[in-house]
């Protein structure tokens, strides 16, 4: 019997959400499985939000992308932003629960498995130095380095840098949030040669407006990355 086997089954692993045990470590049990919005059907293929239909399918475009230009190619989300998927997100941004991360890294790489290859640098979305001091832990650079490391694709965790303190996006419209973020994202000056000539696939926890994935994605095309796509741990859909 390996050792892990013996642990587990002397101490059986907890769901990363309520704490009951599971099977599996850095698993969900059943209950909260069936609670947690994972987007498996047909998605956006530029923001991932979930859409109609059971198959997914290329180049399927949600209204609100058919009617906001994205500068990024691709984007991706694993969840929904409700029910245990929120829970979820709030631990691993204000719970110091690392743990989330290290689960999110496998859900995360099945769903950018065809965008990432060769040439991909993963880049965390940047938190500020002050929120930084006050969190601890960039949630985002938690999820970029589990994402690598179940893919192996090359990271750049400072590779943009927050120059400016936003205010908390919460509360805020659309217009808002973009003009909140405007030129508050810049490639980092000692790493900008990383990003040069890759494509550079930006992770953050949460998409809403895609703001901040916009504000990423022009400093990206700054340091002349050759393409920028995205993915969200969850996305804030319109029915949730």
């Amino acid at each position: 019997m390996k050792l892990q086997t013996a642990v587990n089954a002397v101490f059986p692993p907890d769901c990363i959400s309520c704490g009951a045990a599971v099977e599996t470590e850095f698993g969900l049990c059943p209950d909260c499985w069936s609670e947690t919005g994972f987007i498996l059907g047909a998605a956006c293929d530029s923001c991932g939000t979930p859409l109609p239909g059971v198959d997914p399918e290329p180049n399927l475009k949600c209204d609100e992308c058919l009617m906001v230009a994205r500068p990024w190619s691709k984007g991706r989300a694993v969840l929904t932003y409700s029910g245990t998927g929120r829970k979820l997100v709030l631990a691993l941004k204000h719970g110091d629960r690392a743990d989330v991360a290290r689960a999110a890294g496998v859900w995360l790489a099945r769903k950018a498995e065809d965008l990432i290859d060769a040439n991909t640098v993963i880049v965390p979305i940047p938190l500020h130095w002050w929120r930084l001091f006050r969190r601890k832990a960039n949630q985002s650079a938690l999820l970029a380095q589990a994402l690598a490391n179940e893919t192996h694709a090359f990271i750049m965790p400072d590779g943009l840098k927050r120059v400016r303190a936003t205010t908390s996006q919460d509360g805020k419209g659309r217009t808002e949030r973009f003009e909140n973020l405007r030129d508050a994202i810049q490639p980092h000056p000692k790493r900008a040669h990383f990003l040069s000539g890759k494509t550079v696939l930006l992770v953050d926890d949460v998409m809403t407006s895609g703001a901040t994935f916009a504000a990423a994605t022009q400093a990206c095309y700054d340091a002349d990355a050759e393409n920028v796509h995205v993915i969200a741990l969850a996305r804030v859909a319109k029915d949730t």
